[in-house]
């Protein structure tokens, strides 16, 4: 099967009958239609239908190595520079059907997919290693457009330093048996977004790992037997558009996923109790080259439209004039041209990696995710402050349809807009830095790589700073 459309995409996870949890209850209706799920899953569907439009058929997808037919470009192993522009402008066009919001667009999974594949040779030779395993999943995947939510992460029982977990039944998730058909997981991992709603989940130990028990690689499909995703409470407002015009559209639920005795079939394993392998394999990998260079152009887009916004409000209410309001527009334009300029260099100083792959330059894209951590939290503070009260003047869709109309019209209007479309502005730019929506916008991008502290010390450690430190010496040293 070549790349899918939404109709199918929307078809697969309805037939699949996920273990799937929120608020309480198990979801047993069409996913498609549950209140949570069906706004996301339609915008997840228009990207699928992205890859038939006649018009960009050579943008969001290429032939097949295998096939010939035409399968997306988030799966371009790129062998060029010229490569990494296809892949580039491929995510971009998708980021811009959300303005960057869905952080998990298929994209994102097909690039952390393609990525391991890449590197699937430095797993040659090593024990309880398959590669080979790696590389065939990839293959499937690719071939078959399959949908995937991945989980990294344990659960934050203890993060003390060397926390040992010590319990009579797991609560990390880890290997409790080894069969003649594969490997039995027990135990719970953290934080699959869209978990549920996709065809597979992408299990992978990032590192830090103690007991060869809790480092493994695997994927599974989703409705796995023993495989429960519990979700977080729906930031969905509700099914208006004018009143959460973003979160009835992009609301990514983020799940626990919880592993039961699940057996993982040996073809999908990848490796396990090996705890050299589970801690070095991500960063040996080009995991982080290449889907920081598919978050970085995301990014962008997003910056984009909260430029787009702000500028909106600007407008509709006429604070262009003033100094401090141009100031803060001009934060925003500071990081969008830098994050531009970022992406650009790490497809410049791209390299060929050791397995043959057109790598984008690592350290320029980890300045950038240095960065926009910092500035999307206060990109937020910015729409506040410009907004001020008129992020709480904002009546309901409703209210609009009843007899308030004539004096919302009259008290609502703006300089630029009628009460409505005034109101429209403001309900987006609150749904986008002060809903539940919103906030977690804010918190899924300060933490989508990790610590911040934690990032800007790998930078520092890994940066080369000598050059620099002997142009100091020689200064002192000249007589």
């Amino acid at each position: 099967m070549p790349a899918i459309t939404g109709k199918e995409y929307i078809h697969r996870i309805d037939q699949l009958k996920t273990d799937l949890w929120v608020d309480g209850s198990r979801v047993n209706e069409k996913f498609s239609e549950h209140p949570a799920l069906k706004g996301l899953m339609k915008s997840q569907a228009a990207l699928y239908d992205l890859q038939h439009d006649e018009s960009l058929k050579d943008v969001m997808t290429f032939a097949s190595p295998l096939s010939g037919q035409r399968v997306g470009i988030s799966y371009l192993q790129p062998k060029t520079k010229n490569d990494l522009t296809k892949r580039r402008n491929m995510i971009q066009e998708w980021a811009c059907s959300s303005n960057g919001l869905m952080g998990r667009s298929p994209d994102y999974m097909n690039t952390v997919l393609m990525a391991l594949a890449s590197s699937a040779g430095f797993l040659e030779g090593k024990e309880n290693c398959f590669p080979e395993h790696l590389i065939h999943f990839f293959e499937y995947a690719r071939e078959n457009d399959i949908s995937m939510t991945h989980t990294f992460v344990n659960p934050q029982v203890n993060r003390s330093e060397f926390y040992f977990e010590d319990t009579d039944e797991p609560i990390a998730a880890k290997v409790v048996n080894k069969t003649a058909d594969g490997i039995m997981i027990k135990g719970a991992r953290l934080l699959a977004t869209q978990g549920g709603i996709t065809d597979e989940i992408l299990v992978f130990s990032a590192g830090g790992i103690q007991d060869k028990a809790n480092g493994f690689a695997f994927s599974i499909p989703s409705n796995s037997e023993g495989l429960k995703f519990i979700a977080r409470e729906s930031f969905v407002g509700g099914k208006s558009t004018f009143n959460y015009p973003l979160s009835s559209r992009y609301e990514e639920l983020d799940a626990i996923v919880v592993f039961d005795d699940v057996l993982v079939p040996w073809e999908r394993v990848f490796f396990y109790d090996n705890i050299t392998v589970s801690n070095s394999f991500m960063p040996a990998s080009s995991f982080l080259p290449f889907t920081q260079h598919q978050a970085v152009s995301r990014q962008i887009i997003k910056t984009e439209f909260i430029l787009g916004v702000v500028q909106t409000i600007i407008e509709t209410i006429n604070i262009g004039e003033y100094q401090h309001v141009q100031e803060k527009a001009s934060e925003i334009i500071v990081c969008l041209e830098t994050m531009k300029a970022l992406l650009m260099q790490s497809e410049a100083k791209a390299k060929e990696d050791e397995w043959g792959w057109m790598r984008p330059d690592h350290m320029t894209l980890q300045v950038a995710c240095n960065i926009f951590p910092k500035t999307y939290a206060r990109f937020g503070e910015i729409i506040q402050q410009l907004g001020a009260s008129g992020l709480m003047s904002i009546p309901t869709e409703r209210a609009f349809s009843s007899s308030l109309r004539k004096d919302l019209d009259q008290y609502l209007q703006s300089k630029s807009d009628d009460a409505e479309t005034r109101v429209k502005i403001f309900r987006l730019a609150w749904d986008l830095s002060m809903s539940a929506f919103g906030t977690r916008e804010m918190q899924y991008e300060r933490f989508f790589f990790g610590d911040p502290v934690r990032l800007a010390t790998t930078l520092y450690q890994s940066y080369d700073k000598a050059p620099f430190v002997k142009k100091v010496k020689a200064l002192l040293e000249k007589a």
